[in-house]
């Protein structure tokens, strides 16, 4: 059982408020590995082959997103990842304009 403030260093919130689960992480593979702590490595590791959301970071290392998040925001911050927000949801689409619309397309 390793303390959940071990991976980060003592460090106990992100440097950044705008990660959550959904974020997209994207490793810059123009960036070296050397130097980083254990579990920064591991991250970049996870990340090297494409974009992969913080949730899914966080489930393959076993760590909680708490801690991955603290993670996360140190290697944004040294430029060893690029943080992407989600696509939005689709929005919902006016029902009655879609039918107005499938109708004409029957009248026609």
């Amino acid at each position: 059982m390793v303390r959940p403030y071990t991976p980060t260093g003592g460090q106990a919130t992100p440097s950044r408020r705008t990660l959550d689960l959904a974020t997209l992480l994207i490793a810059n593979r123009d960036k070296p590995l050397h130097g980083l702590s254990a579990h920064a490595h591991r991250v970049m590791q996870h990340c090297l082959p494409g974009a992969l959301s913080l949730a899914e970071v966080s489930a393959d290392l076993q760590l909680p997103g708490a801690v991955t998040k603290v993670v996360v925001a140190s290697l944004v911050d040294s430029g060893h990842l690029i943080s992407r927000s989600p696509v939005p949801a689709a929005q919902q689409h006016d029902r009655q304009l879609l039918e107005r619309i499938l109708d004409g397309l029957h009248k026609l």
